[in-house]
């Protein structure tokens, strides 16, 4: 009996320890250039920015299967501040979700991460006019960093530096928002709390056999947009996503479907831009939906996605923006079938909506 007893505590003991969760934090001092990607903020880059990030991560093992078919990323929250170097651009405050994935012996790491950023001094007509970059005080925004990394050196402590690109841009939900990217290269510390006590990876065999029938998709977006022209207001809209895609690995999916867009903030654009200026010979009357064709791709993290297509309007009588379009973006399936998201939609550099979205994967 008392054996008994003993080996229930051990392997009780055993599992207590293989679930226990591990951490590591990182501080990355960064220094970098605004990208010059259009003229309107030509005035704004005066200077190299420089700032901080600062993550916390929480280390896989493997005790689920995504986790050792992504090679046993890191996922964490991250901080960041940036010194623009420009009164009227003001600084940055940032909060992010990421992940870090993992390359070459896991020496080479990429991270991801989606958030939201404070803007200090944004656009006002009579006190800060010269800030076309940014609108409002809160914005999404995204980074990402590549970045040499090597833990626990000494006592837990260990180096990493590399490359970052950093987005922020309020989706145009108010104008004006030319947005700002910012590269640069960072150099930092790492530390991996209770290094003396790491735990080993668990190694799965990986299926190259898996595979779904195709799936059809209904996606509903919405949000506020304003117009170009500053000042005409916020109008919501309506955008239709119905697609099918198709799986053929437990991490990816390809796609390919129809938009509708919905948006009484073109309808209002038409009829100013042919009484403001009539020398351009717009027509009031023209239709303002649109309907687009695009193919995507969808990459699967455990419940949560990443997403990208490129499409092309069949249907666009105003023709503001280019004839292709793009969308980025994360979406969270909190049921099997059903979906949440958000993603920003885009003509090249200048983006148009930055939406929010329900759907359901039958």
């Amino acid at each position: 009996m008392k054996n008994r007893i003993l080996i229930l505590l051990i392997s009780i003991s055993y599992v207590c320890l293989a679930q226990q969760k591990q951490y590591t934090a990182d501080v990355n001092y960064f220094y970098g250039s605004i990208l010059p990607h259009s003229q309107k903020i030509q005035h704004l880059i005066t200077d190299h920015p420089e700032g901080v990030f600062v993550a916390v991560n929480q280390k896989t093992f493997g005790e689920k299967e995504w986790e050792s078919r992504f090679s046993y990323p890191d996922f964490g929250v991250s901080f960041h501040f940036q010194n623009n170097k420009n009164k009227s651009l003001g600084d940055m405050y940032g909060l992010f979700l990421h992940y870090n994935f993992y390359f070459l012996k896991r020496n080479l790491m990429l991270r991801i991460g989606q958030g939201v950023a404070y803007n200090t001094n944004p656009y006002d007509k009579e006190e800060n006019y010269r800030n076309v970059a940014y609108s409002t005080h809160l914005m999404p925004s995204s980074y990402f960093m590549l970045n040499y990394k090597k833990e626990n050196i000494i006592d837990g402590f260990g180096i990493q530096a590399g490359a970052f690109l950093i987005h922020h841009s309020n989706g145009t939900m108010k104008s004006p928002n030319t947005s700002t990217n910012t590269v640069g290269a960072n150099v930092g510390i790492n530390y991996v709390l209770d290094s003396k006590n790491e735990r080993e990876l668990i190694l799965r065999m990986k299926d190259s056999t898996y595979t779904e029938p195709i799936k059809f998709n209904l996606a509903l977006r919405s949000g506020v947009q304003e117009s170009r022209v500053i000042g005409t207001g916020q109008y919501p809209f309506y955008f239709i996503s119905a697609y099918a895609d198709k799986r053929f690995t437990k991490s990816s999916a390809v796609q390919a479907g129809v938009d509708v867009f919905i948006s009484p903030m073109y309808k209002n654009e038409i009829k100013y831009m042919s009484i403001a200026f009539p020398e351009l010979n717009i027509n009031p009357d023209l239709n303002s939906t649109r309907i687009g064709l695009f193919a995507g791709y969808e990459l699967f993290i455990n419940r949560l996605s990443f997403e990208g297509q490129l499409g092309f309007y069949v249907l666009d009588e105003y023709e503001a923006n280019t004839a292709l379009y793009q969308r980025l973006g994360l979406k969270y399936y909190f049921w099997k079938e059903f979906f949440a998201g958000t993603s920003l939609k885009t003509h090249f550099s200048k983006a148009e909506a930055m939406e929010f979205s329900v759907g359901v994967r039958l």
